[in-house]
């Protein structure tokens, strides 16, 4: 059975993104909790899923156990600091890093540079520009894509979470948003269900991996036509299958 939003709520996530990426997910480490408060806002209201970390061990944790397309890190953060976190990151992943510091010598930028970061930020800082910094290097990552996709009479609106057949609204779970995306971003490429359950569900999910076919056939209930660009690739998974 298809579930559906209640009280009127309808998705939760925003932009897709290329290379597996289900969603536009950032990670915040920050010990200040005003400081992480106030970014974090500014990033949701951009549409951006934000999962905040107080420190540096809580930053690693969370970092090993999820898909994220960028990090924010302090440098100065209890238990460890940013720049170990951004050396730890960068053993086994090239996920644009952005450093925030008060730290704004030559040294220091050049210390964050050798570490691994993008980019560097002194504080204090504009959220605005921050979160311009955020789009510019998602941008050049291939990762931030436009704010619609649009085919035939099929669109998705990313920044307003909402998809669209004949201009009337489809009422999605955040989950099946989630899954739309992810195989748009992937259009025309074959995917399994492992890859499907990793990118959208999450790598620490447990569940039957056949929740993913639940999730497709209600993808082509809710939305009119979908069964002819969603295609079933026999004994492998699902292809989303673009109209030039």
């Amino acid at each position: 059975m298809c579930a559906e939003p209640s009280d009127g709520m309808y998705l939760t996530v925003t932009y897709t993104a290329k290379e597996g990426i289900g969603m536009i997910k950032i990670l915040i480490a920050e010990d200040e909790a005003k400081l992480r408060y106030v970014v974090s806002g500014y990033l949701k209201s951009e549409g951006y899923h934000v999962v905040e970390a107080e420190d540096g061990e809580d930053a690693l944790d969370k970092f090993y156990s999820d898909n994220f397309s960028l990090v924010l890190l302090d440098i100065m953060m209890p238990k460890r600091d940013g720049l170990e976190v951004c050396a730890e990151i960068r053993k086994l992943s090239d996920v644009p890093i952005i450093m925030l510091t008060a730290r704004n010598t030559e040294f220091d930028e050049l210390n964050g540079f050798q570490h691994g970061a993008d980019e560097y930020i002194s504080k204090p800082f504009s959220p605005k520009i921050l979160v311009t910094r955020v789009k510019s290097i998602l941008k050049r990552a291939g990762l931030l894509q436009d704010s619609e996709f649009n085919m035939g009479n099929l669109k998705i609106s990313y920044r307003e979470h909402s998809v669209y057949v004949d201009d009337q609204r489809i009422s999605l779970t955040p989950r099946e948003y989630d899954l739309l995306c992810y195989l748009v971003a992937n259009k025309n490429i074959v995917l399994n269900r492992e890859q499907i359950l990793q990118a959208v569900w999450g790598m620490d999910y447990e569940g039957d991996i056949r929740t993913v076919d639940t999730h497709i056939k209600c993808l082509r209930i809710k939305i009119p036509g979908a069964q002819e660009y969603i295609k079933t690739i026999r004994k492998i998974g699902y292809k989303f299958e673009a109209v030039e």
